[in-house]
């Protein structure tokens, strides 16, 4: 089972129609599993894109 390592955390929000309905909406992390040095781990999708850049 992949350790997630990130630090980042979800982001929260109110979502609000034209018909003034109300409610609670959260943005979930893009997890993505990767394997670094024999290890698989999960990190965001721009870490992983960071972390695939610097290993050219």
């Amino acid at each position: 089972m992949a350790t997630k390592i990130t630090l980042q955390k979800p982001n929260f929000g109110n979502s609000r129609s034209h018909a003034k309905n109300q409610g609670n909406k959260i943005q979930k992390l893009n997890l993505q599993n990767v394997t670094i040095d024999g290890v698989k781990v999960k990190v965001t999708a721009r870490e992983k894109r960071t972390l695939e850049k610097g290993n050219k």
